[in-house]
């Protein structure tokens, strides 16, 4: 019944949007912010914790009295998941059925072509080269954020509040990131963070490295003002880093922004990809290599499947391309600057 109700209440995204997302969820995130957030580590990663140690310990004493009643355990799983499914869409999953952020902005979502996509990619280029040379003075160097982590997720919240003066239809209160506890499995996994639904806590991977720590936790704050598919919450993290007034976000905007764009590009044109590729400053090219080695030295066997998982995960919350959703922003960036200039 629950699954019926939020596939016939999705076809509705203007209800959502007027009585969800700018309704209750934002009554839901201050509740959950007043009681969460000042917390300094997540509530949301000890729930987490404490039911993997519940299913263990029920699974040990199921082995050690070795019974297992197949009616009892489909009964309790059943309940279990109903109230999971229900407490999901009811704290935050709602979200993914929302009015559209290309709606909102005023620009249309259509596909773009090898062209739109090779002078989309050389104008950031041209952007990411002079915020690089802004902060470094040296086309060589590598960025080095001198702030630490916690002050990074500290600016962050000061980056939205400038972006709702720009944007007030994106309205937030009581933002809150955190640290994940989880950081070391997230990193094997190959996460770089993710928003707790239960909770309604944003965590970033501490262990990725500031130059993209700052992108993520844009991301991450994007879903928790409320924009659900990864694509929209990669561009509105996007769009609330480039107009911060703190280099290094907008730094870490451009360069995850190009990071997908050269990747279509890899896999459709490499001649291209390998001729724009060519003209970013020796220093970033120096930190997309430091990026990758980081990622590929936490390279394992189960990292696919985890990815597998969340990629269902995606396509049953109404993002038919899955994990492929993260590098749909190429197309709302096309589109949101065939009329609006970078």
């Amino acid at each position: 019944m629950q699954w019926a109700f939020v596939q016939l209440i999705a076809q509705f995204p203007s209800i959502i949007e007027r009585f969800y997302s700018k309704g209750l969820y934002i009554f839901l995130n201050k509740i959950y912010q007043l009681l969460f957030g000042w917390i300094p580590f997540s509530i949301g990663d000890v729930l987490y914790l404490i039911l993997i140690i519940y299913l263990i310990k029920n699974v040990a004493i199921t082995i050690k009295k070795k019974s297992f009643n197949l009616k009892n355990t489909l009964w309790k799983s059943g309940a279990i998941i109903s109230i999971i499914f229900f407490v999901f869409h009811f704290n935050w999953g709602l979200n993914y059925y929302r009015i559209p952020v290309s709606e909102k902005l005023n620009f249309e979502v259509q596909p773009y072509s090898t062209n739109d996509l090779e002078q989309l990619t050389a104008q950031l280029i041209e952007k990411l080269n002079a915020t690089h040379i802004s902060i470094t003075q040296n086309d060589t160097i590598i960025i080095k954020n001198l702030a630490n982590k916690e002050e990074i997720r500290e600016k962050s919240y000061l980056v939205f509040d400038e972006f709702q003066q720009n944007y007030p239809i994106f309205y937030h209160q009581n933002l809150t990131i955190k640290n994940s506890l989880f950081s070391v499995p997230l990193t094997y996994m190959g996460f770089a963070g993710y928003l707790n639904p239960f909770t309604n806590e944003a965590q970033a991977n501490y262990l990725i490295p500031k130059n993209t720590y700052t992108a993520t936790v844009c991301h991450e704050l994007a879903h928790q003002i409320g924009i659900g598919p990864e694509s929209e919450a990669n561009f509105i993290g996007y769009l609330a880093a480039i107009n911060s007034s703190d280099k290094y976000f907008q730094y870490g905007a451009y360069l995850n922004a190009l990071r997908y764009c050269l990747n279509d590009l890899f896999y459709t044109h490499p001649e291209k990809f390998e001729e724009l590729k060519s003209t970013l400053n020796i220093g970033i090219l120096k930190d997309l290599q430091e990026n990758q080695d980081f990622w590929e030295s936490y390279q394992n066997w189960s990292e696919k499947y985890f990815k597998l998982f969340y990629d269902n995960f995606l396509k049953a919350n109404n993002q038919e391309d899955g994990i492929k959703s993260y590098s749909k922003m190429v197309v709302l960036l096309v589109n949101y600057y065939k009329i609006n200039k970078l």
